[in-house]
Protein backbone atom coordinates (compact mmCIF):
# COMPACT_ATOMS: atom_id res chain seq x y z
CA UNK A 1 0.00 0.00 0.00
CA UNK A 2 1.05 3.88 -0.25
CA UNK A 3 -0.13 6.53 1.32
CA UNK A 4 -2.16 9.15 -1.32
CA UNK A 5 -3.15 6.36 -3.95
CA UNK A 6 -6.29 4.45 -3.19
CA UNK A 7 -6.47 0.87 -2.51
CA UNK A 8 -8.47 0.28 -5.54
CA UNK A 9 -5.49 0.77 -7.67
CA UNK A 10 -3.77 -1.87 -7.49
CA UNK A 11 0.17 -1.88 -8.76
CA UNK A 12 -0.37 -3.18 -12.07
CA UNK A 13 -2.82 -0.39 -13.20
CA UNK A 14 -0.41 2.34 -11.16
CA UNK A 15 2.45 0.64 -13.42
CA UNK A 16 0.49 1.67 -16.29
CA UNK A 17 -1.16 4.57 -16.02
CA UNK A 18 2.49 6.24 -15.39
CA UNK A 19 4.04 4.52 -18.63
CA UNK A 20 0.98 6.24 -20.31
CA UNK A 21 2.15 8.81 -22.79
CA UNK A 22 0.32 12.03 -23.79
CA UNK A 23 -2.52 11.39 -25.53
CA UNK A 24 -2.32 7.47 -24.85
CA UNK A 25 -5.86 5.87 -24.06
CA UNK A 26 -6.64 3.24 -21.47
CA UNK A 27 -10.39 1.81 -21.66
CA UNK A 28 -12.07 1.45 -18.51
CA UNK A 29 -14.66 -1.44 -19.67
CA UNK A 30 -17.41 -3.38 -17.75
CA UNK A 31 -17.77 -7.21 -16.86
CA UNK A 32 -19.22 -8.07 -20.35
CA UNK A 33 -16.68 -6.23 -22.51
CA UNK A 34 -14.84 -8.14 -24.99
CA UNK A 35 -11.43 -6.89 -23.93
CA UNK A 36 -9.06 -9.75 -23.84
CA UNK A 37 -10.23 -10.44 -27.83
CA UNK A 38 -9.35 -6.65 -28.48
CA UNK A 39 -6.24 -6.12 -26.70
CA UNK A 40 -2.98 -7.34 -25.64
CA UNK A 41 -2.57 -5.54 -22.26
CA UNK A 42 -5.51 -5.98 -19.83
CA UNK A 43 -5.59 -5.41 -16.49
CA UNK A 44 -8.19 -7.50 -14.11
CA UNK A 45 -10.20 -5.03 -11.77
CA UNK A 46 -12.74 -7.48 -11.23
CA UNK A 47 -15.61 -6.74 -8.51
CA UNK A 48 -14.92 -2.91 -8.59
CA UNK A 49 -17.53 -0.32 -10.19
CA UNK A 50 -16.20 1.90 -13.23
CA UNK A 51 -17.38 5.29 -11.05
CA UNK A 52 -15.15 4.06 -7.93
CA UNK A 53 -12.48 2.93 -10.49
CA UNK A 54 -12.30 6.99 -11.74
CA UNK A 55 -12.90 8.49 -8.16
CA UNK A 56 -9.63 6.55 -7.65
CA UNK A 57 -7.80 7.26 -11.15
CA UNK A 58 -8.35 11.21 -11.83
CA UNK A 59 -6.56 12.43 -8.71
CA UNK A 60 -3.46 11.05 -10.50
CA UNK A 61 -4.29 10.71 -14.12
CA UNK A 62 -4.61 14.72 -16.20
CA UNK A 63 -7.22 13.77 -18.86
CA UNK A 64 -6.40 15.62 -22.38
CA UNK A 65 -6.93 19.43 -22.88
CA UNK A 66 -6.16 19.49 -26.58
CA UNK A 67 -9.03 17.32 -27.91
CA UNK A 68 -12.42 18.09 -28.22
CA UNK A 69 -13.62 15.36 -25.34
CA UNK A 70 -11.37 13.17 -23.59
CA UNK A 71 -13.57 11.11 -22.21
CA UNK A 72 -15.64 8.70 -24.44
CA UNK A 73 -18.22 6.50 -24.07
CA UNK A 74 -20.42 4.00 -26.32
CA UNK A 75 -23.09 4.88 -28.56
CA UNK A 76 -26.47 2.69 -27.69
CA UNK A 77 -26.81 0.15 -30.61
CA UNK A 78 -30.02 1.63 -32.71
CA UNK A 79 -33.28 -0.10 -30.82
CA UNK A 80 -31.58 0.15 -27.16
CA UNK A 81 -31.99 2.60 -24.64
CA UNK A 82 -29.62 4.01 -22.45
CA UNK A 83 -29.62 4.29 -18.71
CA UNK A 84 -28.76 7.83 -18.17
CA UNK A 85 -27.97 7.20 -14.63
CA UNK A 86 -24.59 5.23 -16.03
CA UNK A 87 -23.15 8.57 -17.57
CA UNK A 88 -24.47 10.84 -14.97
CA UNK A 89 -22.51 8.61 -12.14
CA UNK A 90 -19.47 9.04 -14.17
CA UNK A 91 -19.85 12.89 -14.86
CA UNK A 92 -20.51 13.48 -11.39
CA UNK A 93 -16.81 11.70 -10.61
CA UNK A 94 -15.08 13.66 -13.42
CA UNK A 95 -16.59 17.19 -12.37
CA UNK A 96 -15.26 16.60 -8.64
CA UNK A 97 -12.20 15.99 -9.56
CA UNK A 98 -11.77 18.17 -13.05
CA UNK A 99 -15.15 20.53 -13.19
CA UNK A 100 -13.57 22.04 -16.86
CA UNK A 101 -13.70 18.77 -18.82
CA UNK A 102 -15.77 18.77 -22.14
CA UNK A 103 -18.95 16.68 -21.96
CA UNK A 104 -18.35 13.35 -22.71
CA UNK A 105 -18.61 12.08 -26.38
CA UNK A 106 -20.61 9.16 -27.36
CA UNK A 107 -19.35 7.08 -30.24
CA UNK A 108 -20.62 4.00 -32.85
CA UNK A 109 -20.16 0.59 -30.65
CA UNK A 110 -17.39 -1.01 -33.28
CA UNK A 111 -16.06 2.63 -33.32
CA UNK A 112 -15.52 2.10 -29.36
CA UNK A 113 -14.21 -1.34 -29.79
CA UNK A 114 -11.57 0.36 -32.43
CA UNK A 115 -10.24 2.62 -30.36
CA UNK A 116 -10.03 -0.16 -27.76
CA UNK A 117 -7.93 -2.02 -29.68
CA UNK A 118 -5.43 0.83 -30.06
CA UNK A 119 -5.65 2.07 -26.38
CA UNK A 120 -2.75 1.86 -24.26
CA UNK A 121 -4.39 -1.11 -22.54
CA UNK A 122 -7.90 -2.33 -21.22
CA UNK A 123 -9.09 -2.16 -17.58
CA UNK A 124 -11.82 -5.33 -16.94
CA UNK A 125 -14.02 -4.09 -13.83
CA UNK A 126 -16.94 -5.54 -12.45
CA UNK A 127 -19.11 -2.81 -13.64
CA UNK A 128 -22.46 -4.73 -14.63
CA UNK A 129 -24.14 -1.69 -16.28
CA UNK A 130 -25.26 -1.65 -19.82
CA UNK A 131 -23.08 0.63 -21.77
CA UNK A 132 -20.83 1.19 -18.95
CA UNK A 133 -17.46 1.75 -20.47
CA UNK A 134 -15.61 4.77 -21.17
CA UNK A 135 -12.35 5.69 -22.54
CA UNK A 136 -9.75 8.37 -20.78
CA UNK A 137 -7.53 9.97 -22.87
CA UNK A 138 -3.88 11.20 -21.22
CA UNK A 139 -2.85 14.25 -21.08
CA UNK A 140 -0.02 16.56 -19.77
CA UNK A 141 1.27 16.28 -16.28
CA UNK A 142 0.74 20.01 -15.14
CA UNK A 143 4.63 21.82 -14.27
CA UNK A 144 5.44 20.86 -10.47
CA UNK A 145 2.20 18.57 -10.42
Amino acid sequence: MLKGISPLIGPDLLATLHRMGHGDEIVLADAHFPGESLNARVIRADGIKVADLLDAILPLFPLDTYVESPLIMMAPVPGDTLDPEVEKRYREVVDRHVPETPPIQRIERFAFYERAKQAFAVVMTGETAKYGNIILKKGVTPVGG
